[in-house]
């Protein structure tokens, strides 16, 4: 009987070490990784040139309305669209820094909700042309580049019929306000950077709620689920509550680029991983962040596996069509593509959230 219970105490204890040893390697290790020179490489390399790049393709923007509402003509609106796409696309490499000056303050909320909010509502943004333009209210869906795409390309419309819309001034102010707002809220965030903010989030290394690499993780995760959940999952009908596809609720559904903004947007995050300059320089991302620590080699070689199984399903998505069109008439190749972001989702949120001993401070609402 004494040899039984030695056994059992033998084996209890070992059971216990188990544990013990399982839970001290859930624990973040650091090896000396330098979160400051991150931060510098982000602020220098990303989020100021995103920032400023997107303010010169917005004043652009500004000038060929100006140019449009003035003379308006099929020309005059071409040139004004192809603008359009051009600021917009430089949007999707702005939009994961949706924290410190772009962040929420009072009754603003980010700049990614105040500016890029989508789908719009027609009835709202057609009652504001028709009354009183008020930019600084609570109707979003009726504002931003997403409003200013609806006045421009319209929905099944020609170029002349287009042209013969402003024909009324009230559809030319309106248009030229909401890219007026847009121009000023981008230039305030752009300041705010490139003012006393950028020493201050150089400055913040810690890992807590709050601090910059937090803020920092955060977005970059919650702009890939945006990606996941609203460029692709909603129009797909994937998310709680919907019964079937919405083809109509992509992601600039009157101009038809949702594919190219989803695509830059995929960029865009990757950028942030590796600590990549848009014309391609590498620097300290959250890759090097990874690898300081105890375990993160293999998670950054399990990541960049499913980051090329994500490529190639996005390769695979016809181009000759958009992705409204496809999600209506064959869905598999971008249904296909929201499986492949939903594996990637563990990744980058609930494993990299483990490892590095960040958390996650939103919530996505599907329970990734």
């Amino acid at each position: 009987m004494n040899r039984t219970l030695i056994l059992i105490t033998l084996l209890g204890l070992g059971l216990l070490t188990g544990m013990v040893s399982c839970n001290e390697s859930e624990t973040p290790t650091e090896s000396g990784f330098n979160r400051g020179e991150m931060l510098t490489n982000v602020v220098q390399k990303l989020i100021i040139p995103a920032f400023t790049d997107l303010g010169t393709h917005v004043a652009a923007l500004s000038q060929r309305a100006e140019a449009f509402t003035q003379s308006p003509t099929p020309t005059t609106l071409s040139s004004l669209q192809e603008a359009w796409s051009t600021a917009y696309t430089s949007w999707q490499f702005a939009n994961s820094f949706n924290f410190g000056p772009a962040g929420e303050q009072g009754v603003r909320r980010g700049l990614n909700e105040e500016i890029g909010t989508f789908p719009i509502s027609i009835a709202k943004v057609e009652n504001a042309v028709s009354g009183t333009p008020n930019f600084n209210d609570f109707n979003r869906d009726a504002r931003g580049f997403l409003a200013v795409e609806y006045l421009i390309f319209g929905m099944g419309k020609t170029p002349t019929e287009l042209v013969d819309e402003f024909s009324t001034q009230k559809r030319k102010d309106f248009l030229l306000g909401a890219i007026s707002d847009i121009d000023r809220r981008v230039n305030e965030v752009l300041s705010a950077w490139n003012g006393g903010y950028s020493t201050t989030f150089v400055q913040n290394v810690g890992t807590d709620v709050g601090s910059s690499t937090s803020m920092l993780y955060n977005e970059f995760v919650k702009s890939f689920e945006a990606i996941k959940n609203f460029k692709l999952g909603l129009p797909l009908g994937r998310r709680p509550g919907q019964t079937q596809a919405e083809p109509q609720l992509v992601e600039a559904y009157y101009s038809g680029k949702s594919l190219e903004m989803l695509e830059a947007n995929l960029v865009a995050v990757e950028n942030i991983w590796f600590g990549r300059s848009r014309e391609g320089q590498d620097g300290a991302g959250f890759r090097e962040y990874l690898q300081s620590v105890e375990g993160g080699q293999a998670l950054i070689a399990a990541t960049e596996a499913q980051m090329t199984a994500v490529k190639s399903a996005l390769a695979a998505v016809p181009k000759t069509s958009t992705l409204a069109e496809q999600i209506q008439q064959a869905p598999q190749p971008a249904d296909k593509l929201h499986t492949e972001l939903q594996k990637h989702t563990r990744f980058y949120k609930s494993d990299m959230s483990s490892i590095l001993g960040i958390s996650i401070t939103f919530s996505s609402g599907d329970g990734d």
